[in-house]
């Protein structure tokens, strides 16, 4: 790529970026993997070639129910391509079509409605024909009380919709995750269809500031051990993952049992994610991914923390998130003004002896991450100026401009750009 033809992801399209004179931008992607030639016969082929387990058609014979799990829009999931060709399995090894439930994990967002859930959801036929249920984690007569996890105790409470049901499959997408090593799979699960006790019990400081609650981690990962031990505390468990490339084009799907299969899609997925670089920078310009993920300024977040392995302490983050949504929840809200009123070395100290999160508040924690390596700046259109001076980070008029004065002000011509922001995960690594 030509230096002038520079593009990160930016609200539905993209933002060029124009280079001074001198800079030595250095463009961080994924690896390229080939699209699949033929989505539907994939995903046939994943439902009749499942990973331990049998193939769909067999799963679902004499089961009177099922629950379908999807994600909520935070994620473009491809549902169109799987839910029919899913719910046409189901139905005609009999389980009624009225039997089967949709339910969307929205964890602790807002829930999806409209046109938007349609959108979610991505097919016309599922939206007129299929029960589809968002899921409330705040409503706790909707959800069964599972106890206890043997290791670190968190409580469990899941949505009873998938607890009663004979066949439960979660679905979703594997993308690194900042804190839980990869979304999908199990994490559709908890905290997708979890009680908020659960929810905000990952979210307390005890797993967000363990060194190991990273992305591309799973190993003594605690968060997804917990998670590991509340699938199992549910039963029997299957899950279709999806991978897809910068184009939003599938690249992968597997079916299965629901931890086995993951681990399948994350094998697949790892080496062309995590892309180690051979040094720091002084200048890193990244962006939220574009839509959905840079909705709001609460999603924005995951693209500050992922590439601050290759920051230079005490370098520039500039960060570009159209925030078409504006800020996020009033939780999250009031979160961002105790940062910014408290400094981050008091806000950090609420949060260090709470067994449970206040609602999105481990968000901002998160933030505090990049903010201890250097500077971070931010490009949006989308938040009104209380809301710009409640992000806690320095906001900025242009991106270029930015870019300019950074690279002057470090004295360094050299500079990465990451196009696709958290679903890239630069690694510092030298031979």
């Amino acid at each position: 790529m030509a230096r002038d033809d520079i593009e990160i992801a930016y609200g539905r399209g993209t933002l060029h970026l124009a280079m001074p004179a001198g800079a030595e931008p250095t463009v961080i992607r994924k690896a390229v993997l080939p699209k699949l030639p033929d989505n539907a016969a994939a995903i046939r082929h994943a439902f009749d070639n499942p990973v331990d387990a049998k193939p769909l058609r067999e799963l679902a014979r004499g089961r009177q129910s099922a629950c379908i799990l999807i994600c909520d829009i935070t994620r473009p999931v491809p549902n169109g391509l799987f839910l029919r060709p899913m719910i046409d399995t189901m139905v005609d090894s009999g389980i009624p079509l009225d039997r089967i439930t949709v339910l969307v994990a929205t964890g602790l967002h807002r829930p999806n409605e409209g046109a938007e859930l349609a959108e979610v959801v991505g097919d016309p036929w599922v939206m007129e024909n299929v029960r589809i249920v968002n899921h409330f984690a705040r409503d706790s007569h909707d959800h069964v009380d599972l106890g206890r996890t043997t290791t670190r105790g968190t409580p469990v409470s899941i949505n009873r919709i998938l607890i009663e049901a004979d066949l439960r499959v979660a679905t979703g997408l594997v993308e690194p995750h900042f804190m839980a090593g990869w979304s999908g799979g199990r994490k559709v699960v908890a905290p997708g269809v979890a009680g908020h006790e659960t929810i905000r019990t990952f979210h307390s400081a005890r797993f967000m500031e363990d060194p190991l609650a990273v992305q591309c981690n799973l190993v003594g990962n605690p968060l997804h051990e917990e998670q590991l031990q509340i699938v199992g505390m549910v039963g029997e468990l299957y899950a279709l993952n999806t991978v897809i490339d910068e184009d939003r084009d599938l690249v992968h799907v597997s079916f299965g049992e629901i931890i086995a299969s993951h681990l399948a899609a994350v094998a697949f997925i790892q080496d062309a994610t995590r892309i180690k670089v051979g040094r720091r920078f002084k200048t890193v310009v990244t962006s939220s991914a574009g839509y959905p993920l840079d909705k709001t300024y609460y999603q924005t977040v995951k693209g500050m923390v992922t590439p601050i392995d290759i920051l230079e302490p005490g370098g520039t983050l500039i960060i570009a998130s159209r925030c078409s949504e504006g800020f996020g929840s009033p939780e999250f809200r009031a979160a961002q003004a105790k940062l910014v009123d408290l400094g981050a070395e008091r806000f950090l100290a609420t949060l260090t002896a709470k067994s449970l999160a206040e609602v999105d508040e481990w968000q901002t924690e998160m933030q505090l991450k990049p903010m201890r390596v250097g500077r971070i700046q931010l490009y949006t259109e989308g938040l009104d100026a209380e809301e710009l001076r409640i992000t806690g980070v320095e906001i900025i008029a242009s991106v270029d401009a930015a870019i300019a004065a950074s690279l002057a002000r470090h004295g360094d011509d050299a500079l990465a750009i990451i196009p696709e922001g958290p679903y890239v995960v630069p690694v510092h690594e030298t031979a």
